[in-house]
């Protein structure tokens, strides 16, 4: 072992051992750096995509190494500048890199302390670090960080075990703390990567074709603005300009004049559960015991329905490439950069280290929409103009149209109680596409424009992630009620028509919907209050007892209304069944329209780095449920997407939003998990149950609408 300064520094080869994301990238200085003029900086790999991550990450940080906030510089991820830290998703950037940042910072500080110490002739455990200075107990100062920043080496492996402080301890931790990231949002600076601007910089608009299934015949000439050209590679269309309004311009002159073979490739969206059922599928056992019960007295035996979503991301997706040297420099919004980047080398046939992928803020979406398409478009282009940096910037149409779309999906559900009113028996199978597309996780590219190069790349079908990695399709169908015999299966479909990937929440829309919606029926069947009916099941899962039993307190369960058309319903359930618990209870008025009036939440995400970020992320997951219950469905016909505009996918408006009341209730001692995803799927079970207390109708089929809840009547 090397021993440097009284400290071990040695490889620590434990990397397996270490916490979050420092078991795949166990060194140091891939985390932190200090600086001798008074800052250190943070590279952490997962990206800032409105949800405030990179001022929880810098809370993190400041407190583990005992300086003022305003000192930590937090640097946006790039490959290969950052740690590959995969994918920013999932709820888990607290849990991987800001665990993997507690312990780094944490044996840095050990490292800079032991050096201090070893000069002043003191033991480490007698200093103390005020805003980066090291302290004698005499209030003596000794030395801080910035001035060893250039003699402490952090060339080293975490060796994990060199304890971060006791939550006690923690002074900026847990405490709200403003977004680093809004002030240039709100004053309008150039802070999105939509506002880049470079010398020589050139725009693209790209041209779709007129269907999924489709290649491009021929283009007749004519004559385009300023100074437009055309860019063909295959079948991927697009028109080059100096200036942006050319480019667009082009574009729609060059739509019109482009001939292509198409064919029909998609379902017929009349008749999508047909569809669903019958196209071929890989199944999996999700979980099964099957131990002695009582039989059943009272059951239920339902099927759930949602549609294709789209992210309808209020920006639309973009990206710059600039091509030089054999050599490509991309900036994007990808919510993964080194996965991007393996998608690029297969299309490219570049070596991943000339291909540089730099993150820069863009159009918010939690999930996989267009940024990663889009980057693809800029760098075919920037290929055919070396030297020149090219902004692609997509469509509203494209972005609604040709960005991955979350699966549709089918839920069916079969369970009873006995003659106790406990749960006896639970049957659940699941069936979609899968929900991820996301590039770097399969042999062929998933890049939109890769289908379209002559040779084409084969798009892979969508998979699921493993139940221990979170789930897909199957995330969330497992119940957290105790039930004696139990059967969840998963049916993937092998055929994906219409490109399938991941959207906030994945699975869990569907089946924490339809798990509630059961719980409820079967409450209501065996004459039970549905909160403590759900309570009777939930002995084996305190934190979730808590949530409902704070909601319920919330909305003042039972809530009963003296008018006509309004009913409350209530939700609870822990977001993959690893992560945060939420229970939300809604207010819901149903008159020509279904609109849902107040939300109540309780949430448990352990510790609570930023609460006010984390009241954000809660409200805003929910604000979006609320959406996709009410309103959100994607439209097709036999050739293309057809919902490609606000008036054919509409989202929840302004006027529209509920009031909503968060309350955190998780001990802050327990470990952060995730806030991001887990109110979205009690929130529609939530509403899907007030429209039952409203209207006595059970919901099937999303989204509730008027159509949709006619049909459940009959």
């Amino acid at each position: 072992m090397n021993l440097a300064f009284g400290f071990p520094m040695g490889q620590g080869g434990n990397a397996p051992d270490l916490p979050g994301s420092l078991r795949a990238e166990p060194r140091l200085s891939r985390w932190l750096q200090f600086s001798t003029d008074g800052h250190v900086t943070i590279t952490p790999g997962k990206v800032e995509i409105g949800q405030g991550i990179l001022t929880a990450l810098a809370q993190i940080a400041a407190d583990e190494l005992d300086v003022a906030p305003e000192r930590v510089r937090m640097q946006a991820a790039s490959t290969p500048g950052s740690p590959n830290e995969g994918v920013t998703s999932g709820s888990l950037s607290i849990q991987e890199s800001g665990v993997a940042i507690r312990h780094a910072c944490a044996e840095a500080r050990a490292i800079h302390l032991a050096l201090a110490a070893q000069r002043a002739g003191v033991a480490a455990e007698a200093l103390r670090v005020e805003d980066g200075v090291f302290v004698r107990a005499d209030g003596v100062a000794i030395g801080s960080y910035w001035a060893q920043a250039e003699e402490v080496p952090l060339e080293v492996e975490a060796r994990g075990d060199v304890p971060p402080k006791a939550a006690t301890a923690r002074r900026v931790v847990g405490h709200s703390a403003a977004r680093l990231d809004l002030p240039d949002k709100v004053f309008g600076l150039p802070r999105y990567l939509h506002d880049m601007r470079l010398p020589g910089m050139l725009h693209a608009r790209m041209v779709r074709p007129p269907a999924r299934a489709a290649r491009l015949l021929a283009l007749r000439e004519g004559p385009l603005p300023g100074d437009a050209a055309v860019f063909r590679e295959g079948s991927v269309l697009a028109v080059v300009a100096s200036e942006e309004w050319a480019a667009e311009a082009g574009a729609a002159r060059v739509t019109a004049r482009a001939q292509w073979e198409r064919r029909e490739a998609l379902p017929d969206e009349n008749d999508l559960l047909a569809w669903l059922e019958a196209t071929p599928a890989q199944r999996s056992e999700v979980a099964r015991h099957d131990e002695p019960a009582p039989p059943g007295v009272h059951s239920v035996s339902a099927r759930f329905f949602r549609p294709f979503l789209a992210h309808g991301s209020i920006g639309t997706s973009c990206a710059v490439a600039r091509w030089q040297d054999e050599a490509v420099e991309v900036w994007t919004h990808s919510q993964g950069i080194y996965n991007l980047r393996a998608d690029l080398v297969i299309v490219l046939g570049l070596p991943a280290e000339r291909i540089m992928v730099r993150h820069m803020e863009g159009a918010g979406c939690y999930g996989h929409n267009g940024a990663d398409d889009v980057a693809l478009d800029a760098v075919l282009v920037a290929r055919a103009h070396p030297g020149r940096p090219v902004r692609v910037l997509w469509s509203r149409a494209e972005e609604l149209a040709w960005s991955p779309h979350s699966p549709a999906g089918l839920a069916e559900v079969e369970a009873a109680v006995d003659a106790e009113g406990m749960l006896c028996r639970w049957r659940m199978a699941a069936r979609g596409n899968g929900h991820s597309s996301r590039p770097g996780r399969a042999k062929d590219p998933t890049l939109l424009s890769a289908a379209y190069l002559d040779p084409p790349f084969n798009l892979p079908v969508a998979i699921d992630a493993p139940l221990a990695g979170g789930g897909g399709g199957q995330r969330n169908a497992v119940p957290s009620y105790r039930v004696p015999s139990l059967d969840v299966s998963m049916h993937r479909l092998l055929e994906m028509p219409i490109r399938s990937s991941a959207l906030r929440g994945l699975g869990a829309l569907l089946n924490v919907w339809a798990t509630e919606s059961v719980m409820d029926e079967l409450a209501e069947r065996s004459g039970q209050d549905p909160v403590a009916f759900r309570l009777r099941h939930l002995e084996d899962h305190p934190r979730a007892a808590a949530v409902l039993r704070e909601a319920a307190a919330m909305c003042s369960w039972p809530r009963q209304s003296a008018e006509e058309g309004v009913g409350t319903g209530i939700a609870v359930a822990r977001y993959k069944n690893s992560g945060g618990w939420c229970a939300v209870a809604a207010e819901v008025e149903a008159a020509e329209l279904v609109r849902v009036r107040h939300l109540w939440i309780a949430a448990d995400v352990g510790e609570a780095i930023n609460p006010d970020g984390v009241i954000n992320q809660i409200e805003g997951g929910a604000i979006q449920a609320t959406s996709i219950a009410l309103k959100e469905a994607v439209h097709f016909d036999r050739l293309n997407i057809t919902s490609d505009s606000w008036d054919a996918y509409p989202v929840l408006r302004f006027s529209e939003v509920p009031a909503v009341e968060v309350r955190l209730i998780g001990p802050p001692d327990a470990p952060p998990l995730g806030a991001g995803e887990p109110s979205l799927g009690p929130t529609i079970a939530a509403i899907a149950g007030g429209i039952h207390a409203a209207l006595g109708i059970r919901p099937r089929a999303m989204p509730f609408t008027p159509d949709n809840l006619a049909a459940a009547m009959e």
